[in-house]
């Protein structure tokens, strides 16, 4: 790494990560499947761990002493989401995760506020979490699906953006960064020129919230999700932030407990935000293994991160442009430290296949990006995917492993 780039302990970070120390068939774990979830530090492991010993129990109307440590947990474990997010706690709502984030938004908000003749804008680089719902929504209020094209790069061809948000452009939903290729997507450009029409904005920052700071208030985006267990936390938790005023007159999501404020046999109220879209129990344990993800985020050098990322980044391109019958796809400059990837004269799953018997861990197949991949013709990818506890060795190792993949091949 460039001596004039912050300094990442990776020692340090690594022995934080126990799973990391793990071997694969006799072999060091070489973990690089980050983009469908990453490792969890051990303070967020501890912290699960010390609510299910020390605090567990329902939350908000318990009258005892372990009722309110566990509501103090949970509520203070959204202010950390909100200060994270630059939110307020009201604006904070607890999911499952980004899937149903965006499944929340687009029945609730989109099925009350569309109707034939309004149009729907997503992107080519869209997650099936984000292209299913509204196709459903679409499909529902009689209102229109439109998609942002490709460039040749597979990054998004924004030369008609001005034609794709109009004045019939009531909703804009697209990915911060892209999980099948990593590529960064201009979202502020898009929000701009949504803004102009007075289109609403839901963001995807499932991938972008662990490689850097992400800001609502900056991004003046209106809807923003994303999951916890892309962030260094635990699984079955995520946020969905709302403008105060949409989610105040957005219809509930599911009802039940938690979400009402009275019931009658004739009718029932909501509660106020943002208990009013959590039916049921929370996922508490999670909730605070998220809250414990963003102390220890928050207490890294996110700069030093941000850096070697971008040196994992360009050493791992390099090293596959310089790799014989590899390509590429998505081979843009705007990334995150993933490398998507094809060998020649070979399937994806048998490249993954060979690579996990050498205790190299990527990802194959089409990514839950299936259009994507019909667009680009090909029927998936090798998808290689970092977070700052990798290390240029582990590249070397993968590049040994493709190397005797090939061979094999």
């Amino acid at each position: 790494m460039n001596a004039a780039l912050p300094a990442v302990n990776l020692d340090a970070l690594r022995a934080a990560f126990p799973i990391l120390a793990s071997e694969a068939y006799g072999k060091p774990l070489v973990y690089l499947d980050n983009a469908a979830t990453t490792q969890k530090p051990r303070a967020v492991i501890e912290a699960i761990e010390h609510y299910y010993l020390h605090t567990n129990s329902n939350v908000h109307r318990g009258a005892h002493y372990l009722g309110d440590l566990a509501t103090a947990a949970l509520e203070g474990a959204r202010e950390k989401v909100a200060a994270f997010l630059n939110a307020r706690r009201e604006e904070v709502i607890w999911t499952r995760g980004t899937t149903e984030g965006i499944n929340l938004v687009a029945h609730s908000f989109g099925g009350s506020q569309l109707k034939a003749g309004d149009e729907v804008l997503i992107s080519s680089l869209e997650h099936h979490a984000n292209i299913v719902p509204w196709q459903q929504v679409c499909a529902r209020t009689g209102a229109t699906l439109r998609v942002i094209p490709l460039a040749n790069d597979a990054s998004l061809d924004l030369s008609n953006l001005d034609t794709l948000i109009n004045a019939r452009t009531r909703i804009v939903a697209v990915v911060h960064v892209s999980n099948a290729l990593g590529v960064i997507n201009p979202v502020a450009e898009i929000i701009r020129r949504a803004r102009a029409v007075g289109a609403t904005v839901l963001l995807d920052a499932a991938q972008a919230v662990a490689h850097f700071p992400v800001d609502v208030q900056a991004l003046d985006c209106d809807f923003l999700v994303f999951s916890g267990h892309k962030l260094f936390g635990p699984t079955g938790i995520g946020v969905l932030y709302g403008r105060q005023a949409l989610l105040e007159a957005m219809p509930p999501y599911q009802t039940g407990g938690e979400m009402i404020e009275t019931v009658s046999f004739e009718a029932s109220t909501w509660n106020q935000l943002p208990y009013k879209f959590e039916a049921g129990t929370p996922h508490i344990a999670g909730a605070v293994g998220l809250g414990a993800a963003i102390d220890w985020l928050n207490a890294q050098d996110r700069q030093a991160f941000l850096a070697h990322e971008e040196d994992l980044r360009d050493y791992v391109t390099e090293r596959a442009r310089a790799f014989p019958g590899l390509r590429i796809i998505g081979d843009t400059p705007s990334k995150v430290a993933t490398l998507s990837f094809l060998l020649d004269g070979a399937h994806p799953n048998d490249v993954g296949t060979l690579l996990d018997q050498q205790g190299v861990a990527v990802r194959t197949g089409h990514h839950c990006t299936m259009p994507l991949m019909n667009l680009l013709g090909i029927p998936g990818t090798v998808r290689a995917s970092f977070a700052p506890y990798n290390s240029r060795a582990d590249i070397d190792r993968l590049f040994t492993a493709l190397e005797k993949a090939a061979r094999f091949l």
